[in-house]
């Protein structure tokens, strides 16, 4: 809900400001991010009111040219905006194709032809397409082409109206791309600046971001190893526990609590508490994240169980690990964590098939019965959160991602964690894309955590500088 001191225009003004925000952030952390046109459910009802629409002003058009005289009211003006649209898709250096445009499309005069009867309608749209074929993007080539086999003048401005509009797409998207060096060059300033700026308009928008820090303090405080306090704190009258004589409790470091809080975004349980606000702009990206993660313990589960089971030599032919990861991930694909039980169901007995496949291939005996059911039993339990297995594997998978998040961490093939080397790829794919995303966080937000963290951590200090 909007506070009670901001009008109608000043949230606006945020709207707008927080619409910018995020088209710059994800331009910047997306490599393929693209505009596209604005689409409705066909059923839906904007969609049924833009489609009524779009044909009562056709509709009219067409009886406007077939009438006799010809009416040209809705064409001049179709014809100004398909003027503006090509002037839009030049580049700074087509001096002389918008002296042409200029010319040729040269309103005034259309209107005085129109008056008098001798508007050449297919000549003006033969000379649109035309320039369309020399501004269009080479995927749009076809396009062009088909639109100069139309004869009915309605359906050909129609059509030229609607390729033009896709023109203009690609028009922006290609500028996104040029642009995105010189932004990511810029976007860390940027963002910290229009962040501040919505902060001073909405003083308690960091109420989420707060609570989530406070959740990981509290996390590292208790914790067994903790890490040694940060230097900031270190030492510091404030960093010891009220009341310790002889002994004292160390506050712990900025550092491990932030990255604490930011491996907890794994863990996130999806309706039942608020995203920080320093990160709702990745939040599909980390939760898609945190799906691939959830996915990746379970392929990993899988196989550390069946290789458990069938031993190195049935599990060191060629293919089996490959076909049983395959299998693994297809049937787990589009599932959230709350299904996996029914996906391992049937992940089990694609497993028990690929294995009695493979032993009969290598003349090995058969399964026996109790061998069956005590595998395709710990596949199946994989499913509870407290097995031991699946606790091991996702242990060493976030340890691992850990790596990519701190400031200072390494990543590399001496640090991969035993035991999942099957979802090595993957893995390494996932914590370069975690680790984009929380570096970038912590380079604009940085200074925003570090104050939430000393109020947290160290009431009575001395603010720093």
């Amino acid at each position: 809900s909007p506070p009670q001191g901001l009008s109608m225009n000043e949230l606006q003004q945020v709207t707008d400001d927080i619409s910018k925000l995020t088209l710059v952030h994800e331009i910047v952390l997306n490599s393929d991010f693209q505009l596209q046109a604005a689409s409705f459910s066909p059923k839906s009802l904007e969609n049924r009111v833009k489609e009524t629409l779009h044909k009562a002003f056709w509709d009219s058009l067409e009886e406007q040219l077939s009438a006799s005289p010809p009416d040209y009211t809705w064409a001049i003006q179709l014809l100004q905006e398909i003027k503006e649209a090509l002037l839009s898709l030049l580049l700074p250096r087509h001096n002389q194709l918008r002296n042409q445009i200029e010319e040729a499309l040269d309103m005034e005069l259309i209107r005085q032809e129109a008056e008098h009867g001798a508007l050449d309608i297919h000549g003006l749209t033969m000379y649109v397409l035309g320039t369309m074929a020399r501004l269009c993007a080479p995927v749009r080539d076809k396009e062009v082409q088909r639109l100069q086999s139309l004869t009915d003048p309605a359906q050909l401005l129609r059509e030229i109206f609607r390729v033009l509009g896709l023109m203009k797409m690609d028009m922006l998207n290609f500028t996104i791309q040029s642009l995105r060096t010189h932004l990511q060059d810029h976007t860390i300033q940027y963002e910290q600046k229009k962040f501040q700026e919505l902060l001073d308009k909405l003083p308690n928008s960091l109420d989420h971001t707060r609570e989530w820090l406070c959740k990981a303090a509290a996390e590292v405080a208790a914790s067994p190893s903790q890490p040694p306090a940060h230097p900031a704190v270190s030492g510091s009258p404030a960093a010891r526990s009220p009341g310790a004589a002889s002994s004292s409790v160390t506050v712990p470091g900025l550092r491990s609590v932030l990255n604490r809080g930011y491996m907890n975004l794994l863990c996130w349980e999806p309706g039942q508490k608020e995203y920080p606000e320093t990160l709702f702009m990745d939040q599909a990206r980390l939760q898609e994240v945190q799906v691939q993660v959830n996915q990746l313990t379970i392929v990993a589960a899988v196989l550390l169980v069946t290789s458990g089971m069938c031993g190195s030599t049935l599990c060191g032919s060629p293919g089996f690990v490959a076909r049983l990861k395959r299998v693994t991930k297809v049937l787990l694909e589009g599932l959230s964590f709350t299904r996996y039980e029914e996906a391992l169901e049937g992940i089990s007995d694609q497993v028990l098939q690929e294995v009695s496949r493979t032993l009969s291939q290598l003349g090995y005996p058969a399964f026996t019965a109790d061998k069956h059911a005590s595998l395709k039993g710990q596949i199946k339990s994989i499913a509870d959160k407290g097995n031991a297995v699946r606790h091991v594997i996702e242990q060493r998978i976030h340890s691992f991602l850990s790596l990519f998040i701190s400031p200072d961490g390494q990543n590399s093939q001496k640090d991969f964690p035993k035991g999942l080397d099957p979802i090595q790829e993957e893995l390494l794919e996932v914590g370069r894309r975690f680790g984009s995303v929380i570096h970038h966080n912590r380079q604009v937000f940085g200074l925003y955590y570090s104050r939430i963290l000393k109020e947290v951590l160290l009431p009575d200090a001395e603010p720093d500088s």
